[in-house]
């Protein structure tokens, strides 16, 4: 090889390694805006929705606060309560029309806004997730025995949905859209990064689920361009014998509610 094609092959070399780097940085340093997507509104506004509610402010220390909404069945006669964790786009706003689902049979529903999310104020770390996670179902077993708490999780509230199964108890587990774990999600848009040192949530589903002695149920979508397919099947590995995944053929990331298939085993779920 001349040197002159040295030269240019050098300075190729150079340039990937410079983009390599600098991409790897900027996805380090950004992830947050990548993994989190919140919209706040000011706290004197008041949330209005077309069915029956009550806003609380849960002070979670000296300087941060939970917005809670719950939605309550019709007749205001309850049968347990669904503790619904959200994804990670806007506030409950985005998610208030799923509540049907559930106040249908009866339940309540509570839904719960993160750090930064909605009325909610305060830092936000995998942590933090957790541990207000936690306190919204202390809340909910002061009214309610274990056996009528049902776990909810949507997109990124699937892995605080799984963390929290796996540490209290519940009548059952359900998951719209998971991921295996935060760093195995990022792997599948950037393989060629360490996503496993680099990434700062790690939100391990995988493990959670093992840890989970009740019922377990699943859905996801073929054609999710969010959180691949393949990523959620992973996790048929980790599920008992009697759990169940519930693949919907054709559904998307945002769309698995228009499914009959959904509706008809989330009903059969609730009914009992």
């Amino acid at each position: 090889m001349d040197s002159r094609r040295k030269k240019i092959l050098f300075r190729w070399m150079k340039i990937i390694i410079i983009i390599y780097c600098t991409t790897g940085i900027a996805l380090f340093y950004l992830q947050d805006y990548i993994l989190f997507h919140p919209t706040a509104i000011e706290r004197n506004i008041a949330w209005k929705f077309d069915v029956p509610f009550e806003e609380a402010d849960l002070p979670f220390n000296n300087t941060d606060t939970i917005n809670l909404v719950k939605f309550f069945p019709a007749g205001n006669v309850s049968r347990g309560v669904v503790l619904y964790f959200h994804g990670n786009k806007e506030n409950i706003g985005r998610y208030a029309k799923y509540a049907a689902n559930f106040t249908k049979h009866g339940y309540e529903v509570w839904m719960e806004d993160y750090p930064g999310y909605g009325k909610s104020v305060g830092a936000r770390s995998e942590k933090i997730l957790y541990q207000q996670a936690k306190l919204l179902y202390q809340l909910a077993s002061i009214k309610y025995n274990s056996d009528s708490i049902v776990i909810y999780g949507k997109s990124l509230g699937t892995g605080i949905a799984a963390y929290l199964a796996a540490n209290a108890n519940a009548k059952r587990l359900i998951l719209e859209t998971p991921y295996y774990s935060v760093p195995d999600l990022f792997n599948a848009y950037a393989p060629i990064y360490p996503s496993e040192r680099m990434a700062s949530y790690k939100i391990r589903t995988n493990e959670y689920l093992q840890q989970v002695a009740y019922p377990i149920t699943i859905f996801h979508g073929t054609d999710d361009g969010v959180i691949p397919y393949r990523c959620a099947k992973k996790l048929k590995k980790v599920l008992k014998s009697t759990d169940a995944f519930i693949t919907i053929e054709g559904g998307t990331h945002h769309n698995l509610n228009n499914f009959e298939l959904f509706h008809k085993k989330l009903d059969s779920l609730l009914m009992y």
